[in-house]
């Protein structure tokens, strides 16, 4: 069954959670794991993609931006629509649970202060369906390399 972590910031901005996703990201990128960036529309996808070009600083993210119609190259992937592969970490920038959620091993939810009422709802669809929760509470994540 698909394991959920809430990564809760003390962030207030929305953008922090891009560059946080970009951290996890090189993490899960590092331990050989593929990994789909779920935005809400092509707009986000471009910013994201963009900010992976230069964070975090001095490290390279191998990206692309997927294509609905070709299978993705790099293993770490921006969409809005369905990613090819069924494994690996879906990070969830977008407004809505996606469909296809569950066909990844992990999902992460990364809240911060304007998302907070998100997050609550999003932790009770997965605890009502019984997924598997963690919580991570993170202060000073920028500051650690």
């Amino acid at each position: 069954m698909t394991r959920i972590d809430f990564y809760i910031l003390e962030d207030e901005a929305r953008d922090a959670c891009m560059r946080f996703a970009c951290r996890l990201g090189l993490k899960a990128f590092g331990n050989g794991q593929p990994v789909h960036m779920h935005v809400t529309d092509g707009a986000a996808a471009e910013h994201l993609d963009e900010l992976m070009w230069d964070y975090p600083r001095h490290r390279f993210l191998p990206h692309e931006i997927a294509s609905p119609d070709a299978e993705p190259k790099s293993p770490i992937h921006i969409g809005h629509a369905p990613p090819h592969h069924e494994e690996g970490l879906l990070i969830n920038l977008a407004d809505d649970i996606p469909s296809f959620f569950g066909r990844f091993d992990r999902v992460a939810e990364i809240i911060v202060g304007e998302t907070r009422d998100l997050g609550r709802s999003r932790y009770k669809y997965y605890r009502d369906r019984g997924y598997p929760l963690h919580h991570h509470e993170l202060k000073d994540w920028e500051a650690k390399a």
